[in-house]
């Protein structure tokens, strides 16, 4: 059985305006910044849609975000939103440790193909008070899902490569962490080749049908 403990998603957000400078070569900006704001809702549906998550928490100081995520329930937070990926999350694992909240869910905007039936299985991982629960990314090396239990347990820091260290870091904390496997979530799009693997998986997603018709370098 699961621990019984409230879990909040945190779901950071960079300003849409430019986003994801890595498909300039093959998107336009405009085309980016709908794309960020596509995948980001894919991303909050399945999240509200998980009844034993206690809230959704999204850093963030872009206007068009807020008005997305508002729909959703969740909470804005933009302490942290200007100090990149790892900021935004150091800044929303210090609050909600501070109101006492047992657990954070760090996921990234860019998985559109994450489901609800993912995000319970990692709850359902969690059955420790302190505990540390990942899911690596489609290449082993990022960190595409985090739950840490306090808030603050294990020190957390995103990039290419940070799935080893965390799995190093919750090591020296005293936590064996438990892997888990989940291909949506794994599936985070940074580069061309990821959005041709996204485009060879039909969804439904928001994401989908906005880059049905755009040419996109084969993988």
């Amino acid at each position: 059985m699961a621990y019984p403990t409230d879990v909040w998603a945190v779901l950071p957000v960079k300003e849409t305006a430019n986003a994801k400078q890595r498909l300039a070569g093959v998107l336009s900006a405009e085309l980016r910044r709908r794309l960020a704001l596509a995948m980001m809702e894919d991303v909050l549906a399945p999240l509200a849609a998980t009844p034993r998550l206690s809230g959704i928490a999204v850093v963030t100081i872009d206007p068009a975000v807020e008005a997305i995520a508002a729909r959703y329930g969740a909470r804005i937070l933009p302490a942290g939103a200007r100090d990149g990926h790892t900021g935004a999350v150091v800044a929303a694992a210090r609050l909600l440790a501070l109101e006492g909240r047992g657990a954070i869910l760090q996921v990234p905007g860019d998985i559109p193909l994450i489901t609800a039936d993912e995000i319970g299985t990692v709850l359902a991982a969690h059955d420790r008070q302190d505990d540390f629960v990942i899911v690596p990314a489609h290449d082993l090396r990022g960190s595409n899902a985090v739950l840490c239990a306090p808030p603050e347990r294990v020190p957390l820091r995103f990039g290419d490569d940070s799935f080893l260290p965390h799995l190093d870091a919750a090591r020296r904390c005293g936590l064996e962490p438990k892997i888990v496997t989940a291909p949506g979530i794994a599936l985070d799009i940074d580069q061309a080749e990821d959005l041709a693997a996204f485009m060879r998986i039909p969804s439904d997603t928001r994401t989908y049908a906005l880059l049905q018709g755009t040419r996109l370098p084969a993988a």
